[in-house]
């Protein structure tokens, strides 16, 4: 993205615009594995024990939904929206909050490209 705004003759809304959009759109997808994950919960297999599921929990009950606008970060932002699919957030809360953090992500990657670009 920031090579792209460097390299000039990119429309920056559309950028924008088209990397929230996937983003998001992946965000979804891990949200929706989550809302299916627990009924596999029973199985010897599983990768979290109920302790796991219940610590879980208790640390998205500490932080609260809003913790949804941290989903931009590496490492914790995809388990955030898996559990936010396992713990059942209102799809429309979950992705207004996923959609602001991430597009304000975007947002700054690109003014700090714009910045960058113009001491160059």
């Amino acid at each position: 993205m920031v090579g792209m705004v460097t390299q000039g003759e990119v429309n920056l809304w559309l950028m924008w615009c088209v990397a929230t959009f996937g983003n998001v759109l992946g965000s979804c997808v891990n949200y929706w594995l989550g809302t299916q994950v627990l009924r596999f919960k029973d199985k010897k297999w599983f990768p979290v024990s109920e302790s796991g599921l219940e610590s879980a929990q208790k640390q998205f009950n500490k932080y609260g939904v809003y913790s949804l606008l941290f989903a931009w970060l590496p490492i914790v932002g995809d388990p955030l929206t898996v559990i936010g699919g396992i713990f059942k957030v209102r799809f429309s809360l979950f992705l207004l909050l996923v959609t602001l953090g991430k597009g304000a992500r975007y947002l700054a990657v690109i003014a700090l490209a714009v910045g960058f670009e113009k001491l160059i």
